[in-house]
């Protein structure tokens, strides 16, 4: 099977949502998925969700769990390089054929990996490696080289009358 780059970006809801149950439909099909979360640090519903289909789905987490504004720090930058050596590695031994770098456009925004080191990734991924990238802000470097891409538009949204992220829903 050949494997294509996917991107889900904007500003809307839904990026990890689309990433999330497409590894539930591979994992379905019987595919292996490796999910690298670049901004997230904690037990969020989905890793709960996902721990149960533990034998077909990894999903590490490469962030600190904190919002980011400005430069980051020095254990940020660790983490997100950690990260990166593991999807390069993951992706040198070719056993996954589904590959997820959630929030990795948001990583490069911020400068916690280098739009390069990404856009490396994508053009030496094998083959057969579905390549899935998640996050607002996708660069036009990445959209361009990219099979696919989804924008999530914002039109309305329940957190501007005041209401926060809600466990099972949004976290």
């Amino acid at each position: 099977m050949k494997g294509y780059v996917q991107v889900y970006t904007g500003n809307g809801k839904g990026k990890t949502t689309a990433a999330l149950g497409l590894s539930i439909r591979a994992a379905g099909a019987g595919l292996n998925v490796f999910i690298a979360q670049f901004l997230k640090m904690g037990d969020y519903s989905e890793i709960t969700a996902l721990k149960r289909f533990s034998d077909l789905i990894t999903i590490e987490q490469y962030g600190l769990g904190k919002f980011i504004k400005g430069k980051p720090s020095d254990e940020d930058m660790d983490a997100a390089q950690k990260g990166l050596k593991r999807i390069k590695d993951i992706l040198s031994v070719n056993e996954h054929q589904v590959v997820i770098l959630e929030e990795a456009n948001v990583a490069v925004s911020c400068g916690l990996i280098q739009k390069d080191d990404l856009l490396n990734i994508i053009k030496t991924k094998p083959e057969n490696v579905e390549l899935v990238i998640t996050g607002r802000g996708a660069i036009s470097e990445i959209i361009e080289i990219a099979d696919l891409v989804t924008e999530m538009k914002e039109i309305k949204h329940y957190y501007q009358k005041g209401v926060r992220a809600r466990v099972g829903i949004e976290k």
